[in-house]
């Protein structure tokens, strides 16, 4: 069986395959919380393990130190590349592009083998593009949906409401009658803004010879409006596969 990990700033998401099956996962906020969650089930038998991530040196050594003592189990992670899977890094340094922004559009090409557009809808929003040869074009970066909602929290005073209140503001999509209501679905339309930006552009670049790619915990908010993008939650992982193979 093989453990994955995602290891973001905040959370780890993690899941275990075998042959190509997941049998378990999910986000835990700290290592020791991943070592629990895993130990907890009796029926995961971890021999290999890879991992992404955009933590410190620090944090990440400290990390695969710990999976290496408890699984005693070699760990790979991901590093930067120019070139991988047949995709071209487009930063002008490369090595400043984030590693799992870089493994997601990996992943959407290795799935398309054509012109892509991914959309990573997190606490930040990235778009990337990828051309039928592999070449990565660039992308954006912009607040998603967490990060907005924060920011008006934090400078508007009479800006607070809880995350229950903000789950039922979004459950349409009316001009807003209170202000969770109008900030919930402001941000919304901020964000679908985007996307639709973002399909203009790939139509410039391929017509419409391209596939869209949609992840990230809030892609579920854009996708009624992109019906043919393609949501690969674990897009990350298919890019971390072809980093680091295991054979």
């Amino acid at each position: 069986m093989i453990l994955e990990m995602d290891c973001g700033n905040s959370f780890i998401k993690w899941r275990v395959i075998d042959k190509d099956a997941v049998i378990g996962g999910g986000v835990v906020d700290s290592d020791s919380a991943l070592i629990d969650a895993i130990l907890a089930n009796p029926s995961l038998h971890i021999a290999r393990c890879r991992l992404v991530s955009v933590r410190s040196d620090e944090e990440t050594s400290g990390l695969i130190a710990r999976l290496v003592s408890v699984f005693a189990v070699e760990v790979l992670c991901a590093e930067p590349a120019r070139a991988l899977a047949g995709v071209t890094n487009g930063y002008e340094d490369f090595e400043r592009l984030g590693l799992d922004r870089w493994l997601a559009l990996v992943g959407a090409y290795e799935l398309s083998k054509g012109p892509c557009l991914v959309l990573d809808l997190g606490t930040a929003v990235t778009a990337d593009f990828v051309s039928g040869d592999g070449q990565h074009l660039g992308g954006f970066i912009c607040p998603g949906l967490p990060l907005m909602r924060n920011q008006l929290r934090t400078h508007t005073r009479r800006i607070r409401y809880d995350n229950l209140s903000a789950e039922q503001a979004l459950q349409r999509e009316t001009p807003g009658r209170t202000t969770v209501e109008a900030v919930e679905r402001g941000c919304l339309m901020m964000l679908r803004g985007f996307t639709l930006s973002q399909l203009q552009l790939a139509r410039d670049y391929w017509d419409e010879g391209f596939v869209v790619f949609l992840t990230g915990g809030d892609a579920d908010l854009v996708a009624s409006i992109v019906p043919d993008a393609r949501l690969v939650r674990d897009l990350v992982f298919v890019g971390l596969a072809a980093a680091c193979p295991l054979f």
